[in-house]
């Protein structure tokens, strides 16, 4: 911090304006641009999602495009740009942006905003994600199930106005956090991607005469949960397993919930017991639908009618890696109905076909998986828990970066 209170103390040492957004810039709503017209060549094009699950703080290059006419056709950020996505269905990924630092213009979508300026492009990127920024913007956020602000809202919004020395000299540091945190993310992939090759041959008992290959309906028995809604989720009652968590919430077992259901609905649901596999029936992609979690927990647990208790007298923690694996994955593909939501039943899923050695070899081989999962998904110990303190940090530092005294 010493570097940039010397920068203060030289060229701000009566403190820093702060400005509103709309003083400092403009905002202008993208247009025209559907995901359908997105190609792999031409002129550099984004859509609004891709600001939410592709790009960083800024990007020097997009991974879609248009043609030329249809760009011609179509509101474009300038490098130096912000793009911002104005929509989501939660408020936190509400005005998330990325600067747009590419050689030319790119085509941007509706819902999403260009905002042009005269500050350091990555500076306003890095205060749209400060703590300060996500305080301010929550008095415009409107809508019910999505989520959405106005460029009007937006332009309200004040940001601190340090002179381009200081604005250059806090991205440089944010800039370090970035790359390591890139860094470590890059190395957490690679050992993933070793994992998952080790878990597949480890499951494959390509030299072994003694282990049977049976369909899952012929090990166990699919049964099927009964609907509950968000209404009926409260913070204490019955413990429950909803579809959705699988993905977000649940790693290959788990032995407490995150949520509960009413007591009052307890004769209208269905429950998975100790040692059943709780398996979503239901997913936005292929590879998302029939992802599951071994039920460890030492009390029985609602779930959802779009999902499924598998029991049998297998291992469940078993069960799920083996539902993991590329021979698993690829079988499951053959059953999927491919609709607007991938969905598929509990007869498909019992024909697929796995290995299923002696319960005590079953047993070790989830000693050795747990070991690995450990050290690629906890957040408790290995990289993604190094990830998240460097995570942690670099919020702090932003935090404290882009806090200024203001000026009189």
């Amino acid at each position: 911090m010493s570097r940039i209170d010397d920068l203060i103390k030289q060229y701000a040492p009566d403190g820093v304006e702060y400005k509103a957004l709309g003083d400092v810039g403009s905002f202008v709503r993208g247009n025209g641009l559907q995901k359908k017209d997105l190609l792999d060549d031409g002129v550099p094009a984004i859509h609004y999602g891709q600001v939410h699950t592709v790009y960083g703080v800024w990007t020097t290059a997009t991974t879609s495009f248009v043609t030329p006419e249809f760009a011609a056709k179509l509101r474009r950020a300038e490098p130096g740009n912000l793009v911002i996505a104005t929509t989501s269905e939660d408020d936190d990924a509400v005005a998330k942006a990325t600067a747009w630092l590419g050689d030319e213009p790119a085509a941007i979508s509706g819902d999403a905003y260009i905002y042009s300026h005269s500050l350091e492009p990555k500076y306003v990127a890095y205060f749209f994600q400060s703590d300060r920024f996500q305080e301010q913007k929550k008095a415009g956020i409107t809508g019910t199930k999505v989520r959405r602000i106005s460029g009007a809202s937006l332009s309200k919004i004040r940001i601190p106005v340090p002179p381009p020395e200081v604005q250059r000299e806090i991205v440089r540091i944010l800039d370090a956090f970035t790359e390591l945190e890139a860094e470590l993310e890059a190395e957490l992939e690679a050992r993933r991607a070793q994992y998952a090759h080790y878990r597949d041959a480890l499951l494959s008992f390509t030299e072994s005469k003694r282990v049977q290959w049976l369909p899952m309906g012929e090990i166990g028995e699919f049964i099927r949960g009964r609907r509950f809604t968000k209404e009926d989720m409260v913070d204490d009652g019955i413990p429950s397993i909803h579809y959705g968590e699988i993905y977000t919430h649940y790693g290959v077992h788990a032995s407490e919930t995150f949520s509960h259901v009413r007591e009052e609905i307890r004769e209208a649901l269905r429950f998975a017991q100790p040692g059943d596999v709780v398996i979503a029936g239901v997913g936005e992609t292929v590879e998302d639908v029939a992802k599951a979690v071994a039920w460890l927990g030492d009390c029985e647990v609602a779930i959802h009618d779009d999902s499924f208790a598998y029991r049998s007298d297998a291992d469940p923690t078993y069960i799920a890696y083996a539902m993991q694996t590329a021979d698993f994955q690829a079988q499951k593909e053959k059953h999927v109905a491919r609709g607007k939501v991938k969905r598929v039943g509990g007869a498909n899923l019992g024909k697929i076909v796995i290995p299923v050695p002696s319960i005590d070899e079953q047993r070790r081989i989830v000693g050795v998986l747990n070991t690995f999962e450990a050290l690629v998904n906890d957040l408790s110990s290995g990289l993604p828990a190094e990830i998240e303190a460097r995570r942690a940090q670099y919020a702090y530092y932003r935090d404290r970066l882009l806090s200024f005294e203001e000026a009189a």
